[in-house]
């Protein structure tokens, strides 16, 4: 049994995942939930017990100075929650980590307490994989859930995947045992430009995301630093025509697959969202109440995990068509 003193009742809870690591190309994944909680000002008051889940000689500690004092972060994954206002508000639960190194099905099992005593009443999780997409296109992001009935009331893709999973597969199953609706967000981030940061990719996912439970999110400097990325990489391959060449071959086979996305609900969801961002009632601030203190020995960033050429990093792969085996879930 998990108890959580202190924490507020809340809203229509969601909760929010992301993991580094292998699902994670671009740090589009934890980027989102990182904006997430900065832009909302989440309040940790959970941390897992890095001991349980994290091998230190993959995911090391890091040392640091406050006031004189040295201290210790260690890699984990922390939970936050948030408070969305306007008209309907609502709350996020925030996850937030380190792909684990051992123990995965008590990992998951951990965060699905949490989701139960909070009354969670969704669990959507972020990921990134590296695809064979131009970086001058939109990104493409796909939604997918092991629910038939989720996948037709809330449009997504039923996943078919079969093949090598990280945690984000395996906890959208766990959550599917245990009757907890649960959804995977998945961002096809350019292979040839894989380095994080990616803004665009991070953009795309939030964007996705609002859709998705039918919220406002302040978006801050983030569409500025995906054009700024994405000039970035223009730059980049003008300077070697071989890059822009190939370029250009995944634009024509891009522009050629989304023809049909021209029109219909593609434009539908755009004009939903710019009405959704006019709406002076929908209240983009983390509202008045306030929620725990962090309680785990030190929120600093982690050390990253380097994506290892021998596979650590998703394989290349293109982005998956309606009614392919889509991204894992």
């Amino acid at each position: 049994m998990i108890e959580l003193e202190g924490v507020p009742e809340l809203i229509d809870p969601v909760m929010v995942a992301a993991f580094e690591g292998w699902n994670d190309a671009g740090d589009a994944a934890s980027g989102a939930v990182a904006h997430l909680d900065r832009e909302w000002k989440g309040e940790v008051f959970a941390a897992l017990d890095a001991e349980d889940y994290y091998d230190f000689q993959v995911n090391r500690p890091t040392v640091f100075l406050e006031h004189g004092v040295r201290k210790i972060t260690w890699p984990t994954t922390r939970l936050s929650v948030v408070r969305i206002g306007g008209a309907k508000p609502r709350d996020l639960v925030l996850v937030r980590g380190i792909e684990p190194s051992m123990r995965w099905r008590s990992f998951c099992n951990e965060l699905l307490g949490f989701a139960h005593e909070l009354g969670v009443e969704m669990v959507v999780i972020l990921g990134a994989l590296l695809g064979d997409t131009p970086h001058t296109r939109p990104v493409p992001v796909s939604g997918v859930t092991s629910d038939p009935d989720l996948a037709r009331t809330m449009d997504l893709e039923e996943t078919k995947y079969e093949g090598p999973t990280g945690i984000v597969g395996v906890l959208q199953e766990a959550c599917t045992h245990a009757g907890v609706p649960a959804v995977s967000l998945w961002a096809a981030v350019p292979h040839y430009v894989s380095q994080p940061p990616n803004p665009k990719a991070t953009l795309a996912l939030l964007n996705r995301l609002e859709d998705l439970i039918d919220i406002r999110i302040p978006l801050g400097e983030l569409p500025e630093d995906a054009r700024a990325w994405q000039l970035g990489v223009d730059q980049l391959a003008a300077e070697d025509s071989e890059v822009a060449e190939y370029v250009q071959t995944l634009e024509e086979a891009r522009d050629t697959a989304d023809l049909p996305e021209a029109s219909g609900d593609a434009i539908a969801r755009e004009f939903e969202r710019y009405l959704r961002r006019r709406d002076p009632s929908a209240g983009d601030g983390p509202g008045d109440g306030s929620y725990l203190r962090d309680t785990s020995g030190g929120v600093g960033r982690a050390p990253k995990r380097k994506p290892d050429p021998a596979g650590d990093e998703p394989p290349a792969t293109p982005p998956e068509e309606p009614g392919d085996d889509s991204p894992e879930g």
